[in-house]
């Protein structure tokens, strides 16, 4: 606090150094021996962490702060705890280090902007207009982290618990699987700017997130352009492709979309699914034309017949599945 006052003073800029510290609100002053020594964690079991976190390692710099420290204390006391073990904590510390890092990007892509104009309206330096945005947003944009990190828990400690009623095995479990994918990316990239492409891309992952939620599905994750989803029912899953060819497909200021649905068992890992429905849903948006759902059988035999009509389509080889028959699908 004392550097910053003296930095307002002398009216000199503030250093990547000063928003490094107001970004960790601390001195990076430690070494991983020292961290070891403090927290009673061996250097290879730091080093794990460090790693699962997402970063690259060298043993002998100054690299980590008190509060470095402290996060170490915090693992190693839940692990003494005997809920989890070791290896589980680091799993769950390489969730969070993916989670956060992800989040971080899209923050600092989505301020930046402003950060550039608030500098040039002040005519100061984009340095300092960060540092006064990491005091006014980090402690509110923290206390919404952890809000968000709860109902998140809650919703999916409650699938889990639906899920136990019916399954011996709580990581794996049927739904549809939606795969939504922009026609034509690799060319529409090479025709119009990066600025360009950069919005589209933005544009298309927020409406698709936005339809999915609306139809009680979960956005598993986004390739740029294209989105994975889940739903546990195959109607859900079909109104969420519809609602996507809407926003995206029918939109003349986008590109267009092609959808695969597949129903099968997935298994659940760190957020994610596998299983032989993604590979296939996503195999399906190929055979798909502009604007159009594809489903599999599986799914076709379980919609309802008086709702929906479906059209068996020549059948083709399909990487990884041999001969495949695909359905076209449209409301009765």
């Amino acid at each position: 606090m004392a550097e910053e006052e003296r930095t307002e003073e002398t009216g000199t800029a503030p250093s990547r150094e000063q928003l490094d510290r107001a970004i960790l609100g601390g001195e990076r002053e430690l070494t991983a021996a020292q961290v070891a020594e403090a927290t009673g964690v061996t250097v290879e079991d730091l080093r794990r962490l460090w790693r699962a976190l997402g970063f690259p390692e060298d043993p002998h710099a100054v690299a980590f702060t008190r509060a470095d420290a402290d996060a170490v204390s915090r693992v190693s006391d839940v692990v003494d705890s005997g809920f989890v073990d070791f290896d589980m904590a680091v799993n769950l510390t390489r969730a969070l280090g993916q989670t956060m890092s992800r989040l971080a990007d899209w923050e600092v892509a989505t301020l930046v902007h402003r950060i550039e104009e608030l500098a040039a309206d002040d005519e100061g330096s984009r340095i300092a207009t960060a540092m006064q945005m990491v005091e006014e947003v980090n402690q509110p944009f923290e206390e919404l982290l952890v809000y968000a990190w709860r109902r998140h828990l809650a919703a999916a400690t409650a699938r889990m618990e639906a899920l136990g009623a019916n399954e011996e095995d709580l990581h794996t479990t049927q739904v549809t699987v939606g795969f939504a994918d922009i026609v034509g990316f690799t060319q529409l990239s090479n025709q119009v700017d990066e600025e360009r492409i950069g919005d589209l891309v933005e544009i298309f992952e927020s409406r698709c997130a936005d339809v999915i939620s609306a139809k009680r599905g979960r956005v598993i994750k986004s390739i740029g352009d294209s989105v994975l989803f889940v739903n546990t029912e195959p109607v859900p899953a079909l109104e969420t492709a519809e609602g996507i060819v809407a926003v995206v497909g029918r939109d003349s200021r986008m590109p267009d979309v092609r959808l695969g649905l597949a129903t099968g068992n997935v298994v659940t890992r760190m957020g994610d699914v596998f299983g032989p429905p993604v590979n296939l849903a996503s195999r399906l948006t190929s055979v798909a034309r502009r604007n159009r759902i594809i489903i599999d059988q599986r799914t076709a035999e379980l919609l309802p017949r008086e709702e929906f009509e479906t059209r068996a389509l020549p059948p083709r080889p399909v990487r990884g599945f041999g001969i495949v028959e695909p359905l076209a699908v449209r409301r009765a």
